[in-house]
Formats: structure tokens, C-alpha cells, sequence
């Protein structure tokens, strides 16, 4: 008997760390892209790819925040989950950490065909920092682990197709979808993932839409990542590769063997040739595995391993648990690099259709045995039925995204069929740029609190201008300002703001940044001071929206004042400090460093003795090995090596 697929609610429970609270500072920084290409590799490649990766490259994280409250404590905690399964596979899904496929599992065998990660540990991969390891995840945005890898996504039921063209209703089928789908910010665009298992299928179905509801093109971005277990043998219908190692060059190299484990991570972006079915599979020594196939707009194929190395053994054990394995990726893209952003026109739409599931094959036949398992013209006529089913109206609503793509429908009465943004999903943060679209004016804070989130696009940044210019009206534009790049209009905005202002910190901290990339570092860390005296002032209780701020604020004056070597103030701010907070690794590192500004060299190296983590290491730094090196000549301990490249001197 053929089992119905069907969708139900589940919880699953891991070791797993807290989010926490997003950063309240807002990203004024330029953005730190480990994936630059130096221009004299461009001459080398396609001229597609070469046009593309200098296609509006993502310049900053506005309007989103940075998400680096988490901690590495693990505890048991529920994890909201959604089950599709028919007889054949069962997909977990987690729609409130990005709509990340946690687990699929063949169920005649038994047999996982993902890496399932046992514990759920953030950690500071993502554009915007919060990222897990394992599963299936769908990135969105720019180059990168979009910013909504941890962050809750809207999810429905659907009728489905049943995969051979039939309307469920007239066949019989009576299957359903999982829909999730958001609105990415970061180049405003809304999408959807819909998820079905055809009756009797060994593949999931996944069918994806970026839609562009905007009057003029946009740059886009789509990777679907799968980590699969380490000991897998990647196997690609690709003779050649642009690879792109720890020396971050993009260069033209052979198709990797199967065994292949360089010691540093490496990329290869694998170039298929036009025409060929798109497809990527890892198998394990008995030739059994997972692959994953497309319709052809999703041209890219990427491998990704972490290196033999010590660093990349360390970035394992520090996405993971220690004797759990390993993992690589395989992954689709796109474009045939992640370096790479594609340009949807004015008012259209991309859409694809990818699949999931077993299979068993030697590797020079992987290709004949995926044709039989889900002949390609059939795939294809598969696409064809979905893609009115896009369209849609969701059934009964699974779980809740935010409220910021009901926002930008209220602002555009855009019309988008299959993903409703209802207006009883805006909330607190999307309130007073509500009230700023139905009346002119951005309300004043009901309560002394941390400013919330600043819109930066066009349309905001101009109802901004025309705003009457209260204090707080000046402080979000002179954000939105920024980002834009005119620098000297937001200075002054932000100037103009202080005379009246009651809060004073949160623009001194905008002008202290605004000095910084000016090169004025002494009058940024004096801003910087006055900041962080004016919060603590200010602080009306220890809760979590208070501490985030002083964490955040306290981090960046004690870097400030370190580098113009303020000593004294920078022990005056560390003092201050919550002792919860200065218990947390990065403080402990930041702690070691004052240590050896004022000369307590043996103190600096007994916090290092004691044992700390950095919580949101960031991948591709090494700011725990440069302060070790000012201790001494002693090699590097282990637990403190994330090195992705070779040490230069």
C-alpha cells in the first residue's frame, strides 16, 4: 500500500546553545568578504563569471543586525520541527533556524543520507553571524551563509502535485507541501522553498522562487548547501574545477579525487559543461549515498572540506561534538562560482525545481543510475507541474516568519500569490515605520530603551528626509545616510541630533565609527568613552536588551581605547562591565590584551592557561593567535588553533 505523504508537527530535542539577542548596534562597518577575487584572476576566467563577480557585491549587513548573543553552554532544549514523509523518505525541517533540513532518511534501509549534526551550536559563519552546522540549508542574499540561517521562516501546508503532472484533487493523491518562505533583506526580495515527497518517491522534491516585485533589476544570489558525512567520495560530471584555497585566489585546476582532504579549506566550484544534467553526488565506499539534482537554472556545483590541517580538524570539533565526524558540503548554486550575484529584471521572477534522495552506484555510472532512478525528461515535467502550484494560497499556517516582508507589502501593495505577508505578523519592531508610512513622522520611543532597527533602502531613507527631524528621525537617518555612502550628510545628521537628544550614546557610537574610517582613531576613542559612560548612565536594568547593548558597546570602546593605547580608560570600562559579561570568552580575550597593555604579562597568559572559547570566532580570523603571539615564542595550543591558512610572517 502506497502511504499518502503527509506533513505533521514534531519536536526535536539536542544539546543546544542559546541564541541570545541580536547586537543593537547597528553594522556600519564595511562588510568582511573572505571571497574577494584579485582582479588579475578575472582575465583568466568565463566571461559570465567574470562580469558577475563584480555585479553589485554586497557593501554592508543593513538593514539586518548582527546575531552574536550565543554562548557555547549546551543544554537539552525543544526545537520546533516540521516532518514531511511518505513510505520512502522522512524530511525533518526546522522552520524557525532558517527552514534548515536537519535530517533525511531513506526508510527502507534506515540510513541517514545527511550529515546530522547531534547538537545545535551557533556559531559566527553566517553574513551576519549566527550559523549551524548540518543538513540541508537554503542561502539567500549575497556571498555567504545568508542571514536568516538562524532566524524563523513563514511555513504552510500546500496542495501538491504528484510529481507526474496530476492535480492531487483529480488524481487522488490528496499530497501535500511544506511552503516556507521570508522576505530576504539584504537585497529585498521575497521567496519560497516548497517541500513534497511524491507518493512512493525516493526523492524530495524541493522547488524554489526568488521573485523580484521591484521596478528596477536586482542582484541575487542562491546557494542550496548540503553537508553530507566526511568519508564520502564527492562524484560530479565535471573534468575540471576553479578552485579557490587559503591563498584566496580562483584558479583553474582538475576535478579532485575522491580522497582528496587538502590541509586548509578549499573550494571547488565545478565547471559543468553546458547541456550535461546538473547533478552532485557523495557516496560512500560501497557506492551508496545521497544525490542531488536540478532543473537547469541552478547551474553551479560546489564541493567544500574543511582540511586535514589542525585548524580545520578544530573548526569541526567547534561546529559539532568532538567524535561525532566530520562533515563536507555539496552544493548548488546559481552562478558557477559563490563569488558570483545574478541580475533579476524589473518584475520577474527565478524558479527551479531540485531533488533529494538515494542512490547506488559505482562512480563512472553515477550518471545512468540517477536517469533510472528519476529520468531527467520526467524531472523536467515535473518542474513544469509545480510551478502553478507556486501561486498557491497556503492552507493551514505551521509556523510564523517576522514581520518585515508584511511591512514592505504594506509600503508596495505588491500583489504576491502563494506567499502571503499578513499584517498580523508585524510587531513591535515593524511599528514605528508603520506609523512613519501611514503618518509622515517616526514616533519618539515610548520608554528609554536601546534604539531598534534602522531601514535603509530608497523609499525609507527618503520618508526619512521628509520626516520632521526629531533627535531619534536624525539618528535613523543619518544610518540609512551611511549606508547609501553619503558619509558627510550622515556625520552631520547625527550632529545636528546631539544638542536635543536624551540619549546620547547611540549617536556618539555612529560618530565614533564615522571617525574611525576617517583614520581619526584618538577622537573615536574618546567618543567611545563618553558612549559607554552615557549607556551605563543610562542602563535602567541588568535584562537582556541592556546587557546586549553594554556587551556590544563595551567591546568595540575597550578596541577603541586599546589601539590609541588608553590603558587607564580601557581598565575603566572593563571594570564596568557585568561580571556575566567579562566571563565571556571574547571578553577574556579582550581581557588578556589589557593584561598586556599594562605590562601583567604573566596574568595575560594565566587567562589563557584557565581556558576560554570565543564564542563567535569569526571564520577566517585569528584574533586568539595574534595575542598569543605577543606572549612568547610557544606554539599555538590546539584548543585555540582555528588557522585556515598558512601562517605568514
Amino acid at each position: 500500500m502506497v502511504i499518502v505523504t503527509r506533513i505533521r508537527r514534531e519536536v526535536l530535542t539536542l544539546p543546544a546553545a542559546e541564541l541570545g539577542p541580536d547586537n543593537p548596534l547597528p553594522p556600519l562597518r564595511p562588510l568582511e568578504e573572505l571571497h574577494r577575487v584579485d582582479d588579475r584572476d578575472r582575465e583568466d576566467l568565463p566571461r559570465d563569471t567574470a562580469r558577475q563577480i563584480g555585479y553589485e557585491p554586497l557593501r554592508s549587513l543593513l538593514p539586518v543586525r548582527i546575531r552574536d548573543g550565543y554562548g557555547r553552554t549546551r543544554a537539552p532544549r525543544a526545537l520546533d520541527a516540521l516532518v514531511i514523509e511518505n513510505d520512502r523518505l522522512r524530511a525533518t525541517v526546522l522552520p524557525g533556524l532558517g527552514g534548515r533540513v536537519a535530517s533525511l532518511v531513506h526508510l527502507p534501509t534506515g540510513r541517514e543520507l545527511l550529515y546530522r549534526n547531534p547538537v545545535f551550536q551557533p556559531a559566527d559563519l553566517a553574513l551576519n553571524g549566527a550559523w549551524y552546522a548540518g543538513g540541508i540549508e537554503w542561502n539567500i542574499g549575497a556571498t555567504g551563509h545568508t542571514a536568516l540561517s538562524c532566524a524563523p521562516l513563514h511555513a504552510a501546508r500546500v496542495p501538491a502535485p504528484d510529481g507526474r503532472g496530476h492535480h492531487p484533487r483529480r488524481s487522488g493523491s490528496g499530497g501535500e507541501m511544506l511552503r516556507l518562505w521570508e522576505w530576504e533583506r539584504l537585497r529585498d526580495l521575497p521567496f519560497q522553498v516548497d517541500l513534497w515527497l511524491p507518493d512512493g518517491s525516493d526523492f524530495l522534491y524541493v522547488g524554489v522562487r526568488v521573485r523580484n516585485p521591484h521596478e528596477h533589476p536586482v542582484p541575487a544570489y542562491w546557494w542550496s548547501n548540503t553537508a553530507v558525512p566526511e568519508d564520502r567520495r564527492v562524484v560530479v560530471p565535471a573534468t575540471e574545477a576553479w578552485e579557490f584555497g587559503p591563498e584566496r585566489r580562483l584558479r583553474r585546476a582538475p576535478v579532485p579525487s575522491y580522497d582528496t582532504q587538502p590541509p586548509y579549506a578549499t573550494d571547488w566550484f565545478y565547471d559543468i559543461p553546458d547541456g550535461r544534467r546538473r547533478w552532485i553526488a557523495a557516496l560512500d565506499t560501497d557506492g551508496y549515498g545521497l544525490v542531488q539534482t536540478s532543473t537547469g537554472e541552478l547551474r553551479g556545483r560546489k564541493q567544500f572540506v574543511w582540511g586535514s590541517g589542525p585548524g580545520g580538524r578544530r573548526w569541526q570539533e567547534w561546529l559539532t561534538e568532538p567524535g561525532s565526524g566530520g562533515y563536507r558540503e555539496i552544493q548548488a548554486g546559481l552562478a558557477r562560482t559563490q563569488l558570483e550575484h545574478v541580475r533579476i529584471e524589473a518584475e520577474s521572477e527565478v524558479s527551479w525545481l531540485e531533488a533529494y534522495g538515494p542512490l547506488t552506484a559505482a562512480p563512472e555510472r553515477v550518471e545512468e543510475e540517477l536517469e533510472l532512478a528519476l529520468p531527467r525528461a520526467g524531472f523536467e515535467a515535473a518542474r513544469a507541474a509545480w510551478q502553478p502550484y507556486a501561486d498557491t494560497e497556503p492552507g493551514e499556517i505551521l509556523a510564523t516568519g517576522s514581520g518585515w516582508g508584511a511591512l514592505e507589502v504594506l509600503r508596495g501593495d505588491w500583489k504576491l500569490p502563494g506567499t502571503p505577508f499578513a499584517g498580523s505578523t508585524l510587531g513591535e519592531d515593524q511599528a514605528p515605520w508603520a506609523e512613519l508610512l501611514r503618518t509622515g513622522t517616526l514616533p519618539e520611543p515610548r520608554r528609554v530603551r536601546p534604539p531598534g532597527p534602522t531601514l535603509v533602502a530608497p523609499h525609507w531613507r527618503d520618508m526619512l528626509e521628509t520626516a520632521p527631524a526629531t533627535p531619534h528621525t536624525e539618528y535613523h537617518l543619518g544610518i540609512a545616510q551611511w549606508h547609501a555612502g553619503d558619509r558627510a550628510q550622515a556625520v552631520r545628521s547625527w550632529e545636528r541630533a546631539l544638542p536635543l537628544a536624551p540619549s546620547l550614546w547611540p549617536l556618539l557610537r555612529c560618530l565614533a565609527v564615522a571617525d574611525q574610517e576617517y583614520g581619526h582613531h584618538e577622537r573615536a576613542a574618546e567618543r567611545y568613552a563618553d558612549a559607554f559612560d552615557d549607556l551605563c548612565r543610562e542602563r535602567r536594568d541588568d535584562g537582556e536588551a541592556w546587557t546586549a547593548a553594554c556587551a556590544a558597546l563595551g567591546r568595540e570602546a575597550l578596541e577603541a581605547l586599546l589601539r590609541v593605547r588608553r590603558v587607564a580608560d580601557a581598565r575603566v570600562v572593563w571594570e564596568a562591565l557585568l561580571p556575566a559579561t567579562r566571563e565571556r570568552g571574547r571578553f577574556r580575550l579582550l581581557e588578556a590584551e589589557l593584561l598586556l597593555a599594562e605590562g601583567r604579562r604573566a596574568e595575560a597568559a594565566a587567562v589563557f592557561e584557565a581556558g576560554f572559547e570565543v564564542a563567535d570566532l569569526r571564520e577566517g580570523t585569528d584574533p586568539v593567535g595574534r595575542v598569543w603571539q605577543r606572549l612568547g615564542d610557544e606554539p599555538l595550543p590546539g584548543r585555540y588553533d582555528f588557522r585556515m591558512r598558512p601562517r605568514t610572517p
